[in-house]
């Protein structure tokens, strides 16, 4: 399957599709981490080419409910509309494709668009952490939890259960706080790869 991975610079789920035998690319303005196929450059140079499967990461940071206190200001000087009008570009330019996902933590575009399809966390895939991400899905079913931790995390301090939202500052700190976690690419793979023998969400 043509797959791409858009607004990913980590190549983390670039390579969990190409370890399953896909054509991966990844896409992003940044230059990928892991070497790979990767187009340094605007999402919407490549969107066009007819891709069986697009997985999107458009960026949060004006978005997500997390930085709401900073909301008042991102409206008055239009940064928060701009990322509103990339996520929703995604979504027209993206019609062509058959399968589609869009990842995002909980954001305005709950209600701006409309709500997710499903909500996951990384304890579902095995990481002790908590992370809710949202999936807005096209043609794709709903994933499926492949190692549930969530028992295992009761009683461990919120220094590892939230450690994703507890690091220092510094200035990888976005980077690290948008890597998908390698138990939900190697899901994302695993089962939307294979997802013409699956059956598809309402």
């Amino acid at each position: 399957m043509k797959v791409l991975i858009a607004c990913e610079s980590s190549g983390t789920v670039r390579d969990a599709f190409i370890r399953n035998g896909h054509d991966a690319m990844s896409c992003d303005l940044l230059q990928t981490d892991s070497p790979g196929p990767h187009y340094q450059g605007d999402v919407f140079d490549v969107i066009d080419y007819p891709w069986e499967l697009a997985i999107f990461h458009p960026p949060c940071t004006h978005l997500s409910v997390s930085g709401s206190r900073h909301f008042e200001a991102k409206r008055m000087d239009g940064r928060q509309q701009a990322g509103v009008s990339f996520f929703m570009a995604l979504i027209r330019r993206s019609a062509h494709i058959p399968l589609t996902a869009i990842e995002n933590p909980v954001c305005i575009m709950s209600s701006l668009y409309r709500k997710p399809d499903q909500i996951i966390q990384p304890h579902m895939f095995g990481h002790m952490e908590n992370k809710a991400t949202c999936l807005w899905l096209k043609g794709l079913p709903l994933l499926k939890a492949t190692n549930d931790v969530k028992e295992q995390m009761a009683g461990m301090p919120k220094s590892v259960t939230d450690r994703i939202h507890r690091l220092p500052p510094s200035k990888d700190r976005w980077k690290e706080r948008s890597k998908t976690f390698q138990g939900i690419a190697d899901a994302f793979a695993n089962q939307w790869g294979a997802s013409q023998q699956m059956e598809f969400a309402a």
